[in-house]
């Protein structure tokens, strides 16, 4: 079969999401159309094209991630992957990521990450978990805090216009201390926070939060209406909350779980260190449950270990197979701390030998390579190099990314 892989034109844009729309199971909407035109530049988005039909398709956004460091790097946002039924496991998806990432490469692109639609899809491509998300579902008469807790300052609600400025000047400060946090603009807030998405209807509130000199913290929900019976039973649905330091977090918190008429509070995608865990007086009320949440690929693997920074200094020699992407394969000298790092080909003898599926999952300050060791996926060469490395790699805050792409 011969399979055409190629960037669409720009009149081929509906096409494009009716194909992909197909490969997710959906139809496209005039309101679906006009959200991604508004975050998909067509030169980014690839057809694989079978006798004249899309059967197949990718796009990226460019966006700047947090590494380690409060490094921003500019990051391939991998989005819009999909094959339709008609030609499936034909190798079509492989094609689309091998184009994908050869022009990544070409244009000096760094790193790649995805949310996965299924995990078992984007190992044999390269990417490696690099951070975990908290679902949670806490009854509100369960959400004491415990004793102590600081709170304060003054929280208003505005609509999305007004509240739009002021939270994206928290999210730019925030995402600073937070690895794998995407840099938020305009453009993407509207898409983020629209109150109809994927053709579901969601009016948003929006909360800010000011301790006096200027917006310091938010919330961003939808409150679904439960009145059986007559009974108040609503479910109040966070789609985002951050702030500036721990006693406005737990305001927004409070605020959140205060809503009058509200029976339960939900969120899907929470960081996996989530301080509410620490705030209740009952954590076992969250709920919770840690599923998938970013994965990262390392598309120049040199460049992209020496653009992060770790947490002590010291030197190890990486044997790191890569069969996807040739360029990356063989041994490399990392020689890093908190100051700054570098890593360079060589020929010595190698400490710890892993793909880079390991080094991608360890990327962001995640998974630990002494965990992936554990799970039989890094091998140690010399003794006590993975103690090294493992303390190298490791960061705090854990990796989240709360835009969703």
């Amino acid at each position: 079969m011969d399979i055409e892989i190629r960037a669409i034109a720009e009149d081929e844009f509906e096409a494009w999401m009716h194909a992909i729309e197909t490969a997710f199971g959906g139809h496209v909407r005039p309101e679906d159309l006009e959200a991604e035109r508004s975050v998909l530049d067509p030169a980014r988005c690839l057809a694989a094209i079978d006798d004249g039909e899309m059967v197949g398709c990718a796009s990226s956004v460019i966006f700047t991630m947090t590494v380690p460091g409060g490094v921003a790097l500019p990051t391939v946002g991998v989005t819009g992957v999909g094959v339709k039924p008609t030609h499936r496991r034909r190798g079509v998806n492989t094609g689309l990521m091998r184009r994908q990432l050869d022009d990544a490469h070409q244009s000096g692109e760094t790193v790649a990450a995805l949310f996965a639609s299924e995990g078992g899809i984007y190992g044999r491509f390269g990417y490696g978990l690099a951070s975990l998300a908290a679902a949670v579902d806490l009854e509100t008469a369960r959400s004491a805090f415990v004793p102590g807790t600081g709170t304060g300052g003054r929280i208003r609600m505005f609509d999305r216009d007004a509240a739009r400025d002021q939270i994206l000047s928290v999210w730019d400060r925030v995402r600073l201390n937070r690895p794998g946090t995407m840099a938020m603009d305009t453009t993407w807030f509207n898409y983020q926070f629209a109150d109809k998405q994927h053709g579901e209807e969601r009016r948003l509130f929006f909360a800010v939060h000011d301790s006096g000199e200027g917006p310091d913290g938010f919330a961003v929900y939808h409150v679904k209406s439960n009145w059986e019976e007559s009974i108040p039973r609503n479910v109040l649905e966070l789609y985002a909350l951050d702030a500036l330091g721990p006693d406005v977090y737990a305001s927004m918190w409070r605020f959140v779980l205060d809503v009058d008429l509200v029976q339960r509070v939900t969120a899907w995608a929470r960081p996996s260190d989530e301080p509410l865990f620490h705030l209740l007086r009952e954590p076992r009320r969250l709920n919770a449950r840690m599923r998938d949440a970013l994965w990262v690929r390392l598309v120049d693997l040199p460049a992209a270990l020496a653009s992060r920074r770790y947490a002590v200094e010291g030197r190890v020699v990486f044997e790191v197979r890569d069969p996807f992407c040739g360029w990356n394969d063989g041994r490399h000298e990392l020689e890093a701390g908190p100051d700054g790092a570098s890593c360079r080909p060589t020929g010595e003898s190698a400490d710890l030998v892993l793909t880079v599926n390991e080094l991608a999952s360890a990327y962001l300050g995640g998974p630990t390579l002494l965990q992936l060791h554990r799970a039989g996926r890094v091998h140690e060469e010399r003794a006590g190099a993975l103690a090294l490395a493992d303390a190298m790699f490791r960061w705090d805050p854990a990796p989240w990314c709360p835009l969703f792409f």
